[in-house]
């Protein structure tokens, strides 16, 4: 594990993400000491579930999307869950956020679902990535390159399939962060 002393990464995530996405790479950054913050389209906490149809528990939030300062942060973190990943791919501000994160060269880590938001944003085009499967041809048909593996690294774009890969995801992440 990296020493991410010093690092901040915000997580941004709605209703619904599916909670390993979310809450893992939160307890492995932070174990490894980096400051992580959530980001939501509201300031209540938000619903995790599992497996996109049962909820489980509500996560505090750090702040809106319209609060977060990319120039602030050292990564973004985007967690799946299919209704997640579909309300946020529609926020405005979310897609900045992911724009900046991508121009100011700073690791971007999505996975599942999460890459809808990529697509919306226009950010696939050009890239290799991976997502959950139902949404290779999305990618695709947004000139992206889908590809089946538990974690595609394209230069800063850190992108991984399901929950099972999260900690091939993670060791991604924090190989990005290390100083």
């Amino acid at each position: 594990m990296s020493d991410l002393t010093g690092r901040t990464v915000a997580i941004i995530a709605t209703d619904f993400f599916e909670e390993a996405e979310l809450v893992k790479p939160r307890h492995a950054l932070r174990e490894a000491g980096a400051t992580v913050l959530i980001h939501s389209t509201g300031t209540d906490p938000i619903q995790a579930v599992e497996g996109d149809t049962k909820p489980t528990q509500k996560v505090d939030v750090d702040g809106t999307l319209d609060d977060l300062d990319v120039g602030s942060v050292d990564a973004v973190v985007v967690p799946g869950g299919t209704v997640n990943a579909d309300r946020i791919r529609t926020e405005e501000r979310a897609q900045q956020i992911v724009k900046q994160a991508v121009e100011d060269g700073k690791p971007l880590a999505v996975i599942c679902h999460g890459p809808w938001l990529l697509v919306s944003a226009g950010l696939a085009r050009g890239r290799r990535l991976t997502s959950y499967a139902s949404l290779a041809d999305d990618v695709r048909n947004a000139g992206g390159t889908w590809i089946d593996e538990e974690v595609v690294v394209d230069g800063t774009l850190i992108t991984s399939r399901d929950p099972n890969d999260i900690p091939a995801f993670i060791k991604a992440l924090e190989d990005a962060l290390a100083p």
